[in-house]
């Protein structure tokens, strides 16, 4: 389903946001998405996020955590335990179903660890930014100097 909004004018004076928008084009904001299980998104700094769900009921064996192309997929299948032999339940209210989360991480965001403890799975995300794209000065007149004699140096040569 496509979206209300029209994002022409964005993608004419944009470069390198297809993606994003595509995304925001195609996303289904009017439907009712799934809700199980229920997950907070923390911010924790400048570049350290987490996600937080709860999995109440489930192994850390049976929880699958895969980072994909800028996708995040959490999934939780349990054992073909049924339920517990001999025990006849009159009403089942905790939730013992299988579980898809996926979550769409910006560029450089990378999964640092997860854990789960009292029934909350905690995933810890950062944003690395490589060398090569962090802002960077660029000297004005860049490589070499002219000397008073008309030779020219280079700049790194002289500061050596």
């Amino acid at each position: 389903m496509r979206s209300a909004f029209d994002f022409a004018p964005f993608r004419r004076s944009t470069v390198g946001f297809d993606r994003l928008f595509d995304m925001l084009e195609n996303s289904n904001l009017s439907q009712a998405q799934e809700n199980y299980p229920p997950f907070d998104l923390i911010k924790k700094g400048e570049n350290d996020y987490c996600i937080e769900l709860a999995v109440a009921g489930f192994k850390p064996d049976e929880i699958d955590i895969t980072a994909q192309q800028n996708v995040l997929i959490v999934s939780g299948r349990k054992s073909d335990e049924t339920g517990e032999k001999g025990s006849d339940y009159i009403y089942r209210g905790i939730a013992n179903r299988s579980f898809e989360r996926r979550f769409a991480l910006a560029d450089h965001i990378q999964v640092r660890g997860a854990d789960l403890k009292d029934g909350l799975l905690s995933i810890d995300l950062v944003r690395e930014i490589p060398e090569a794209m962090k802002p960077r000065k660029i000297d004005i007149g860049g490589s070499s100097k002219k000397l008073s004699s008309g030779e020219t140096v280079d700049a790194e040569a002289e500061h050596a």
